[in-house]
């Protein structure tokens, strides 16, 4: 018998008494034999939270990190400064300075907190994930997802440097996945890639496995009607059994998706746990 389990350590709700919310996002995904912590907020939640849950996250048998942004991977430092040599798959460009555009113009910073010291300063090895790859328990992540609809954009005004003159495209960004009997898991950041692209790809990457559930950011909070209306249309066409939206959705885009979906989609609080069974 087989099982995932993935439990919100960090996201920016919570619901229950004790819990700390931040605008961040990070998950505790226990397999087989194996656990892997996929992201890890800003840093203030992460070991709080943790350690109400019951989980230790000096147990993670690997770091995978969705993408560069201060919100998924602030809690880095916590995390590795107290514990032995742990992996952490991420893609190099997560490592580049970051900055978002602000509405008065300015940049701001807004990359990994420690970039240069995460093995000079902490037990940390990276693994460049630069294609597709495989994570203990079974676990696997996209590596960078190819853009081909034309309606999704990183959900944004990114930049890497901070006169805000050179794009960033993110092409860091990733998500995980899992294969069950029932269908694909698919474990999202923000999927700056896009929602469709990512889910697409992961199904291309399982030759059309149906997906089964759909958990994490999809960064759908600055989407145009027109890319609601064909992401919504294209979910229908993906069927989904469980659509969990949460962190940089977007209330709109959630209600959005609520509403289209309500016997499919569930909170993600902090404290949720999602669990499939096979």
């Amino acid at each position: 018998m087989g099982k995932i389990r993935i439990t919100t350590l960090v996201e920016d709700t919570a619901d229950k008494r004790g819990f700390l919310a931040e605008h961040g996002l990070s998950f505790w995904i226990e397999l087989e034999g194996a656990s892997v912590l996929f992201d890890t907020g800003q840093g203030s939640a992460l070991c709080g939270n943790a350690r109400r849950l019951g989980i230790n996250l000096q147990e993670a048998d690997a770091i995978a990190l969705s993408h560069g942004h201060y919100d998924h991977t602030g809690g880095l430092e916590h995390v590795l400064q107290d514990s032995s040599r742990k992996k952490i798959y991420v893609h190099p460009a997560a490592m580049e300075a970051k900055f978002v555009r602000d509405p008065d113009g300015t940049g701001r910073e807004i990359g990994v907190p420690l970039p240069g010291e995460l093995k000079a300063r902490y037990q940390a090895e990276p693994v460049w994930v630069k294609a597709p790859a495989e994570l203990p328990g079974g676990l696997r992540l996209t590596g960078p997802v190819p853009r081909l609809h034309g309606f999704e954009d990183t959900g944004g005004a990114f930049f890497l440097d901070q006169e805000c003159a050179q794009p960033d495209i993110l092409l860091d960004d990733q998500a995980a996945f899992l294969e069950t009997p029932a269908g694909t898991v698919v474990i999202l950041g923000c999927a700056h890639s896009g929602l469709v692209n990512t889910l697409d790809y992961v199904s291309s990457l399982t030759g059309g496995r149906p997906i089964h559930t759909v958990v994490g950011g999809t960064h759908l909070l600055n989407a145009s009607q027109e890319r609601l209306d064909q992401t919504v249309e294209a979910l229908r066409q993906i069927d989904a059994r469980r659509l969990c939206p949460c962190h940089c959705s977007g209330l709109m885009a959630t209600a959005r998706l609520w509403r289209e979906f309500p016997d499919r989609c569930e909170s993600c609080h902090v404290g949720k746990t999602i669990e499939l069974a096979w």
